[in-house]
Formats: structure tokens, C-alpha cells, sequence
């Protein structure tokens, strides 16, 4: 193809539908991030600019841990509100010219309240009745809800009946629930399983997310780089655990800012069997049952010892090895970076397509998986065992095919729900740069594969999909 048929062909390619979050929401929360790293990692020297009395030390705790999420999640939402507008969108569902009066919308105010404070006694419940909420570093995450849920059933309060005045349907899924709670005909049973579809993803990612904040940000806060400088293995990890940590923080945020104003609500759950299966394979407590480093069921580290040993003694190799590992990394975080306020497992909160999802579909997938091979190096065995070294690659397949299972049933979810996914996920199989060619190469290997299809209800709640 010459060159000029090749710039004529790119003329000719439809623009790439626009993304609902805006680049900038996610670096504002980083930006907001790296400043409150800055100021734990000096907070010694601050304390002493400022006359403090004492030593103090930097500050690596867990609550510190825990106040990164709101220097994360306060840019965003000023991003959000001042620059994209996002409170103006229809999607919201709300219409601030509407100013109901508070009498009018208390009948329906009072029984979301309701229908609210149920649902968080039950997840409660659930808490209490889950061992593993109560052990390890589950147990800043009971601290925290604990501590905030007095805060919560006040607050939500005046929340709720200021929001109903400008929505315009403020008979949602959780009133639903409420009018069954209180008996009345008019309810709606398929409401009522999207809210709780919601909750549940609230309440199991939330308290999973909220646990694991504390060691990678006590790990960056104390990290000393012109020590390790000169080890690429540990300067790799070093910057490997800085960006799991931004993974986390921006994504914990996402969790629990579901705020319609910020047009950031759950506006679905994931419907399907199927995709909470696939989702659930990858997260505590069954992936300790289930993958894993020792003896679990897909494990795939047996006798193995890392990339930092196999490439011991040569420099050259280490250092590129560990800047392909950061930059696969890198990727990750970025893409959790790109959804802004809204990240979260299993939900439809809009359309994506900036970022890392100009490229392909699944770039957190993607960059994850080639981590795991790059980095534990499934082949290479301490016992010289080639079944041990069969076995691993063959466990690390499978849970590649889980995480493709995963991305297929979420692209189903959203493919059901938004017409511009559908766009876009045409677009990507066209033009993605990483999306096209796998999908021409996907297309040879396997003729009669076709993207998701929609499925009803009834199909999604017995686990039914289509045919591939």
C-alpha cells in the first residue's frame, strides 16, 4: 500500500466514539495522590519547619493510607463538576431546573431511607457472618465501615431527600425495595435485583479494597530509592508497587463515590451468571482456594523462582526486563487511571474509550496477564521437573481463559446496555490497534465466532449465554 492510499484510508476511518470520562478526571486524582505521597514522605521535615515538638516520623499508617483516597477522590470530583460538567448530563437523571419541594418528595424520600438502611443492615449481616472479614488485613477494612456507618444512616438522609428534588424519576431501584419492605403492590421485582446487584458489588469490592490499601502505601511512604537505585530488580519493584498503589486508591475511590451528581452512579450490575462467576475466580476469598503460589487448584508458581533469578548476573538483561514489567504495569494503572471516579468491577457507569481503550478493549487484561508469564516465568522450574514446568503453564493458561471469559461477559453486559458501546466495540474490531489485528487473526482461527449478543432476563438470571 503506498503511502498516500495509506493516509487516505485513515482519512476515511470513523472518528472513535467519545469516551463519558474525560482524560483529565483520573490525572487530577493522581496529581492529588502524588501530593499527599509527598507530604507523608516529608512530613518529618514539615514537622520541624513548623516548630512541632517531638519526632515524628513519616507518615505510613493505615488511616494515612485510607486519607489518600479522599486526596484522590477530591480533584476528581472538582475536575468532574467544574471543568467536564458532568451534573449537567442527562445521564445523571437529574433536572436541576425540576426544584421539587421537600414535602413533595418526602412519600418517596422516606422509603429509599428505608429501603437504604436495610440494605446496609443486611450487608452488615453478612460481614458478621463471613469469617474471613475478620482476619488479617480484613480488619481495617471492618475498622473503617464500622466506624463511618453512624456518619452513613445520618447523612444519607438529607442526601436523599435533597437529590429526589431534582430527579426525574425518583421512584429508583432502591424505593422499589423499600415498597416491598413496606408491603405495597407497586414494586418491581427486576428493580429490586438491580439494586441489590449493585450493593453487592459495593459491599464485596468495597470492604476487599478498603483491606488492601495499607501495605503498598506504607510500602512507598518508607521506600528509600537512592539505596536500591543500582538493583534493577528492586527499583522494578519499587515503581511496580507505586503504580499497584495508584491501581488501588484510584479504584477504591470508584467503589465507593457512586454519586449520581458526578454522574458516577452503578447505572447496572452485571447480569449475568456467568460474569460474576468469571469476576469472583479472580478475588479473596476464592482465589485463595483457587490460584495461587503453593498448593491451591491453579497454581502456577510451583518451584519457581521469579525473573529477578533466572536473569542473575546479567545487568543489561535485568534492567530491560524490569522496564518491560513497569511498563506492563504502567498499563495497568492506567487504565484504572482512565475510568476516572467510576472504576469498578461488574457495572455499566458509563462508556470508555480514551486511554489505554483506544487500543483495545481490555488493556488491564491484557497487560496483567502478559505480567504474570513475564515476570514468574511459568517454564523455568528450581526442581528441573518438566512436569512441574507443564503444569504451571498449563494453570496460567487457564486463568488467562478465565480472564477472557470475564471480558466476554462484561462486553455482553455493556453491549446490552449502551448503543455507544456498541459503537465502539464495532470500531475497535475495525481500527484498534491491538483489538483489530486479534480480531482478523480470531476471525481465521475460528470463522463462525461472532461478538456478545444480548440476552433477556430470563436468560441472564438462569446463566444462560449465547453460542459462540
Amino acid at each position: 500500500m503506498s503511502a498516500n492510499s495509506s493516509s487516505d484510508a485513515v482519512a476515511m476511518r470513523p472518528p472513535l466514539p467519545k469516551s463519558d470520562v474525560s482524560s483529565g478526571v483520573g490525572f487530577a486524582g493522581l496529581l492529588g495522590l502524588f501530593v499527599w505521597i509527598l507530604f507523608c514522605r516529608t512530613f518529618p521535615l514539615i514537622a520541624e519547619v513548623i516548630g512541632l515538638e517531638g519526632q515524628y516520623g513519616v507518615l505510613s499508617g493505615p488511616y494515612a493510607a485510607l486519607t489518600a483516597m479522599l486526596f484522590t477522590a477530591g480533584p476528581m470530583a472538582i475536575w468532574s463538576l467544574l471543568v467536564d460538567r458532568v451534573h449537567l448530563r442527562p445521564s445523571t437523571g437529574l433536572d436541576w431546573s425540576l426544584k421539587r419541594s421537600v414535602n413533595d418528595v418526602m412519600p418517596v424520600s422516606t422509603v429509599k431511607i428505608l429501603g437504604l438502611w436495610v440494605t446496609w443492615l443486611v450487608i452488615a449481616g453478612l460481614y458478621c457472618l463471613c469469617r474471613w472479614y475478620w482476619d488479617g488485613s480484613y480488619l481495617f477494612a471492618m475498622e473503617v465501615l464500622g466506624f463511618a456507618i453512624v456518619p452513613m444512616v445520618v447523612l444519607c438522609v438529607p442526601y436523599i431527600i435533597w437529590l429526589d428534588r431534582f430527579m426525574t424519576e425518583p421512584k429508583d431501584s432502591t424505593w422499589h425495595f423499600g415498597a416491598m419492605l413496606l408491603g405495597r403492590g407497586d414494586w418491581d421485582g427486576e428493580a429490586i435485583k438491580k439494586h441489590w446487584r449493585a450493593w453487592i458489588i459495593k459491599g464485596f469490592f468495597g470492604a476487599f479494597m478498603i483491606s488492601i490499601l495499607p501495605p503498598g502505601f506504607a510500602f512507598i511512604v518508607e521506600a528509600t530509592p537512592s539505596a536500591i537505585i543500582e538493583n534493577p530488580v528492586e527499583i522494578g519493584m519499587l515503581l511496580i508497587t507505586l503504580l499497584f498503589l495508584i491501581d488501588v486508591q484510584i479504584g477504591t475511590v470508584g467503589y465507593l463515590f457512586t454519586l449520581r451528581p458526578l454522574d458516577a452512579h452503578i447505572r447496572s450490575g452485571n447480569p449475568f451468571l456467568g460474569g460474576w462467576l468469571a469476576a469472583m475466580l479472580c478475588y479473596p476469598p476464592f482465589v485463595w482456594g483457587i490460584i495461587g503460589n503453593s498448593n491451591q487448584i491453579l497454581s502456577y508458581e510451583g518451584s519457581t523462582a521469579g525473573w529477578g533469578h533466572w536473569m542473575a548476573g546479567n545487568p543489561t538483561l535485568l534492567w530491560v526486563w524490569a522496564a518491560w514489567l513497569v511498563f506492563l504495569t504502567a498499563i495497568y494503572a492506567w487504565a484504572t487511571i482512565a475510568f476516572g471516579i467510576r472504576f469498578s468491577n461488574l457495572t455499566y457507569r458509563g462508556v470508555l474509550t480514551n486511554g489505554p481503550y483506544r487500543f483495545t478493549r481490555h488493556p488491564a487484561y491484557l497487560s496483567k496477564n502478559l505480567f504474570w508469564w513475564c515476570s514468574v516465568l511459568p517454564f523455568f522450574v528450581m526442581n528441573g521437573s518438566v512436569v512441574d514446568g507443564v503444569r504451571n503453564v498449563f494453570f496460567l493458561a487457564l486463568v488467562n481463559a478465565i480472564y477472557y471469559w470475564r471480558a466476554r461477559t462484561e462486553e455482553q453486559h455493556l453491549l446490552a446496555e449502551d448503543p455507544k458501546y456498541r459503537e465502539y466495540y464495532d470500531w475497535m474490531e475495525q481500527h484498534g490497534l491491538i483489538t483489530a489485528p486479534l480480531s482478523r487473526l480470531k476471525r481465521r482461527l475460528m470463522p463462525r465466532s461472532r461478538k456478545p449478543q444480548p440476552v433477556t432476563d430470563s436468560e441472564s438470571e438462569t446463566g444462560q449465554e449465547p453460542a459462540e
